[in-house]
């Protein structure tokens, strides 16, 4: 794998890791990116600001814009990489369930 990175990452803020959940806060400047990532539990992304997500997967890519507070879930196995889309910071906080 190459060490360049042709966006900025993300910055992960872990929250709270315990028995039960990992709670972690998503900070995303303009262009940047998660890297490609599967996740390994179920969770649940509370969006901080209005989000405009450009989600990478193995199907393409799509825009997808959430606004902020407008909570959603998703299944174990989700394998995707998250870009801020838009002109403005993005933040959400991800709540993965054990």
């Amino acid at each position: 794998m190459s060490q360049y990175r042709a966006r900025p990452p993300a910055v992960a803020t872990l929250l709270l890791d315990d028995a039960v959940v990992r709670i972690t806060r998503w900070d995303f400047e303009p262009g940047a990116d998660t890297g490609v990532h599967t996740h390994g539990f179920g969770y649940v992304v509370v969006p901080m600001t209005d989000c405009k997500f450009l989600l990478e997967d193995a199907d393409g890519s799509r825009r997808v814009d959430i606004a902020n507070g407008a909570a959603y879930r998703r299944e174990a196995g989700v394998e995707h990489n998250v870009v801020n889309a838009g002109s403005e910071p993005m933040s959400f906080i991800e709540i993965e369930y054990k």
